[in-house]
């Protein structure tokens, strides 16, 4: 079997001089899930490929989504039945085969609010989502409740604020950490990987596209890619990058998504919550120690660079959510807050509430492939799509997708570590707890961080500041998943920076101390990372105070 891929600092020296260097079949542009998945599809089937991502992997929409893998419970009152199935097909894979690791069945109750039609037309439903997929689900099956067994599961529910309840299973995911492993696994097999690399053009010859100049973000070095086809996969970014080769031809309506954390003890619920509201639904989402609550859908009209939530965001959350509990929550309980945009299809008129979750795959320019629309759960089937339009008219026979049925990294060895868990933590000296921990986030990988572990004794201690997690997890980030800066590692290869309410500041001195030693930093690199880190949890509380989004996008770059 041949070594894990890393993507550590020298393993993105060479990725920086073989970009310049080598000619590629197929470039990919933006290393959010759609992207990474691109690139795995690419690659797997034998085609010489890079992908070069301007920040990190799920720095923009891929990190802030509700953390689900689902078929989207209310695109069947839309009619939607192909993309639910679809969606749900995915689900089930990623649950039993491609990453059982990284996505795990979650319980959520659907209260009924009393009016008569509401439980069969409901149940009807949820019947219909248990059993349109493939026939393979990975969760359990829904199930009727009345009040007084709805109030059992989610005590913190006002009686009188419903009659009865469903249950019914969906699937979780830590959204970062699976776009980083799917990028890690697209490395292992042959693509080069790299971050911090930006587009800032297009080449073209005879009318047709034939690479990229990019610039490393850290260096300012200027690279000039070579490759037959481009696939364009930047979500919200997508017009941007098309502009660079001519004019857009799949158009992109950004929709604002706004999420917030509370602590686990603050709501008394053994599962999580799904609500309709005016424009869709609102979930409650049981996230280790916290409660996701989430989500808006608004158009976004500021710079898509700027995505933030605003005051307003969050009173229209907790206005909702409110009066359904005992006891309601306040500002005060919020310990975390993200937003993300979702590409959504254009339309003319209407919501982005109302646009399609469908996706569209176009070659807008000969030699470049965009990708727009879609939903986190679907990506591969997106990375599929992309990845077939651009290996039309190569002068070679390429195979189909082998990503079906091709699990990633961390995947093959996991239900066997978890059967011997116990063992394990014996073993590496540290208690069970933290080994279930390790598990669920790296899979079979597990055995590399305890190995840097073992070179690192004194990583193997809670991060300060972060209790949740093990100091020997950031300089693996560093050492092995390509985190370059604290950003990467607190807001995506950890979740520190929505997890803890002060946003990470107490854990970032010492995180930023273990990445130096990774990195190779000097003091004033350290202390440039640690400042710019600061400064950016004060505009994003800034920006939180502000009613409107052009307030808040002002709030956050004053003066």
């Amino acid at each position: 079997m041949l070594p894990i891929a890393k993507l550590g600092p020298s393993e993105r020296a060479d990725a920086l001089d073989r970009l310049d260097s080598e000619d590629f079949d197929v470039l990919v542009i933006g290393g959010g899930v759609t992207g990474a998945g691109s690139a795995l599809d690419a690659a797997s089937r034998g085609l010489r490929t890079a992908l070069i991502e301007r920040e990190d992997f799920a720095a923009g929409t891929s990190s802030a989504s509700t953390k689900l893998i689902h078929g989207g419970l209310r695109y069947l009152e839309k009619l939607d039945f192909g993309l639910v199935q679809e969606a749900l097909t995915e689900r089930a894979r990623m649950l039993e085969e491609l990453c059982p690791h990284l996505v795990h069945p979650v319980p959520f109750l659907y209260p009924l609010t009393g009016r008569a039609w509401e439980r069969a037309y409901v149940g009807a439903g949820v019947l219909l989502y248990d059993t349109i997929g493939t026939g393979k689900r990975g969760v359990p099956v829904h199930k009727h409740l009345s009040r007084t067994g709805a109030l059992r599961l989610a005590p913190d529910l006002r009686e009188d604020a419903l009659v009865g309840a469903i249950r019914y299973y969906d699937a979780q995911v830590d959204d970062a950490r699976h776009t980083a492993m799917l990028a890690r696994t697209a490395a292992h097999h042959g693509a080069l990987v790299t971050t911090h690399v930006e587009a800032t053009d297009l080449t073209k010859q005879g009318g047709c596209v034939t690479g990229a100049v990019a610039t490393d973000t850290e260096s300012g070095r200027e690279v000039r890619i070579t490759a037959r086809r481009i696939v364009n996969a930047t979500g919200p970014w997508t017009d941007e990058v098309q502009n660079m080769a001519g004019q857009a031809q799949v158009k992109v309506r950004p929709s604002k998504g706004v999420h917030f954390l509370v602590p686990r003890e603050r709501l008394d619920l053994g599962v999580g919550l799904i609500m309709r509201t005016e424009k869709s639904v609102l979930f409650v989402v049981p996230w280790g120690n916290r409660w996701i609550i989430g989500t808006t859908d608004t158009d976004w009209d500021e710079s898509v660079d700027d995505v933030v939530a605003t005051q307003a965001d969050l009173d229209y959350l907790l206005d909702r959510l409110n009066p359904m509990l005992r006891h309601p929550l306040t500002k005060a309980d919020i310990t975390g807050v993200y937003a993300g945009l979702r590409p959504l299809l254009a339309a003319t008129e209407g919501s982005t509430a109302e646009l399609s979750r469908e996706h569209s795959v176009l070659e807008s320019t000969p030699g470049l492939i965009s990708i727009g629309g879609g939903k986190y759960t679907t990506y591969r089937v997106m990375a599929e799509d992309a990845v077939d339009r651009a290996v039309e008219g190569l002068d070679r026979e390429v195979p189909p997708s082998p990503t079906r049925h091709l699990p990633l990294l961390g995947a093959i060895g996991y239900e066997a570590a978890v059967a011997d868990r116990e063992r394990i933590a014996r073993q590496a000296g540290v208690h069970v707890a933290w080994i279930d921990h390790l598990l669920a986030r790296y899979g079979d990988l597990y055995e590399e961080v305890l190995a840097l572990g073992e070179e690192r004794p004194h990583l193997m201690q809670p991060l300060e500041g972060a209790p949740s997690y093990l100091g020997v997890e950031v300089a693996y980030a560093a050492s092995h998943e390509g985190a370059r800066d604290l950003f990467d590692a607190l807001e995506r290869r950890t979740r520190v920076r929505i997890e803890v309410a002060d946003r990470g500041l107490a854990a970032a001195e010492p995180a930023a101390a273990i990445l130096a030693d990774v990195l190779d930093w000097d003091d004033e690199t350290r202390k440039d990372a640690i400042d710019a880190y600061r400064k950016a949890v004060e505009a994003d509380r800034a920006a939180e105070q502000a009613s409107t989004d052009q307030e808040a996008v002002a709030a956050r770059h004053p003066g």
